[in-house]
């Protein structure tokens, strides 16, 4: 039976997963596969921190040359972290011939055009399965299972740690703080939660499968990509008042131009659909196609065992791909789509939320506003105040591109009767 070497970069969370599993399912994978796969090296500098998985001292090298210098091993694995390492490891890797499994989501969407550029060229497969929501095969799923189709539209919960945060503050009244400080002392968020909770970490998995989907790289300083920090228990009660959960939403679709859209936003999704739902630490990702209509893809987005599983089936593809040498390298170019539509030009219902004076004509002041934009709006809740002291206005407005909202947010700014910084949400169809 054929072995197949395999260099491991970085021995965090996954990678020690990585090596735990592999050593468990061995057995299982030589028979589902027709060849063993053999982790012979660890490239890992740091063997004196402690950790809850021991490192194997025998297989660790100091640098991850060392693996691209070893003639035995014709896969690496990259789970380093970061973007400017691993982008080195990964072009010499494919360089002279090896070929790579990453789980790096930002990475790959800084640099996916140069890295599968590269790809191309030299004949040699990457892997990629982890870097979009966890142990959910996304990733194969979109670039073999739906081949056939045109994808009309995605939708995802693509963040654990923010849909942990969001399901909190919607099921306690917590406020973002409280419940990003529960997150972290049960593991769910890291120490310094930036990524997670300003919405990049979905952003760059949005990316990655727009991309994916329409054949070409999507710029990421172009993608409109909003946090939760901003959203208020009050946001979260009024949500649910009006039949809606709020949940940060990853949405992609296709325009009748042949443009595209991508954003990642907090939004107001309605009861009725099933991602609102999708509670905790969990990711959902509902993909419609132009053929097999609905899907849905729904696990957890994150963690040892989920990632861990997602990078051993990528190995298990680079093995077959050893065997039986593929002209596929994982990302095809296509010329159907092709240009990014401006955020400004996305349209959708919103949701918004103004501090003002509780004093007679301030409603009538604010529609006007609107009115001038061309927004009308569908719903009103303003909570009972006394009189004379500021209230909370909340209306939910019909379509408009977000263009004309920032417009008519600017003109409400100044309006004497508005207090506070006003707060909008786009608002997602039932379905």
């Amino acid at each position: 039976m054929r072995e197949v070497g395999i260099g491991l970069a970085g021995f965090g969370t996954v990678g020690a997963g990585v090596y735990l599993n592999l050593e468990k399912n061995r057995e299982l994978l030589r028979e589902r596969i027709g060849c063993d796969l053999v982790l012979r090296k660890i490239a890992e500098r740091d063997t004196l921190r402690p950790r809850p998985v021991p490192l194997p001292l025998d297989r660790v090298v100091p640098d991850w040359r060392d693996l691209l210098d070893d003639p035995s091993l014709d896969v690496v694995i990259e789970l380093m972290g970061g973007i400017e390492q691993p982008r080195q490891m990964i072009l010499e890797a494919i360089q002279r011939g090896k070929m790579v499994v990453t789980a790096n989501k930002a990475l790959l969407a800084e640099h996916g055009a140069e890295i599968f550029g590269l790809a191309v060229e030299k004949r040699v497969p990457v892997f990629y399965e982890a870097a979009v929501a966890g142990g959910i095969p996304i990733i194969k799923s979109v670039r073999e299972a739906f081949v056939g189709n045109h994808f009309l539209r995605v939708r995802g919960i693509v963040n654990g740690t923010s849909n942990y945060i969001l399901t909190r503050m919607a099921e306690s009244g917590m406020d973002f703080a409280s419940a990003l400080r529960e997150a972290q002392e049960a593991g769910y968020a890291e120490a310094n939660p930036a990524l997670d909770v300003n919405g990049w970490d979905a952003g760059h998995k949005a990316i990655i499968l727009a991309s994916l989907a329409y054949g070409f790289w999507v710029p990421s300083q172009d993608v409109l990509v909003e946090g939760i920090e901003k959203v208020t228990p009050a946001d979260s009660r009024f949500a649910a008042q009006l039949g809606y959960t709020i949940k940060l939403l990853a949405c992609i679709d296709a325009c009748a131009d042949g443009s595209v859209e991508v954003s990642v936003q907090p939004s107001f999704v309605p009861n009725g659909n099933i991602l609102a739902s999708v509670n905790g630490v969990f990711n959902a990702i509902a993909v419609r196609g132009d053929v097999v209509g609905d899907t849905l893809f729904y696990g957890r987005g994150a963690g040892q065992d989920p990632t861990a599983s997602s990078v051993i089936g990528d190995l298990a593809d680079a093995a077959n791909a050893l065997l039986s040498p593929r002209s596929f390298y994982g990302f095809v170019p296509h010329g159907l789509y092709g240009k990014l539509r401006p955020a400004s030009e996305m349209v959708s219902p919103f949701y918004l939320r103004l501090g003002v004076e509780d004093r007679p004509g301030v409603l009538a002041r604010i529609a006007g506003v609107l009115g001038e934009e061309g927004i009308g709006n569908s719903s009103v809740i303003q909570p009972e105040s006394q009189e004379g002291e500021e209230a909370s206005l909340n209306l939910m407005v019909h379509d408009a591109t977000r263009g004309q909202m920032l417009s008519a947010l600017e003109k409400i700014r100044s309006l004497d009767c508005v207090r506070g910084e006003p707060a909008f949400y786009r608002v997602e169809a039932s379905a």
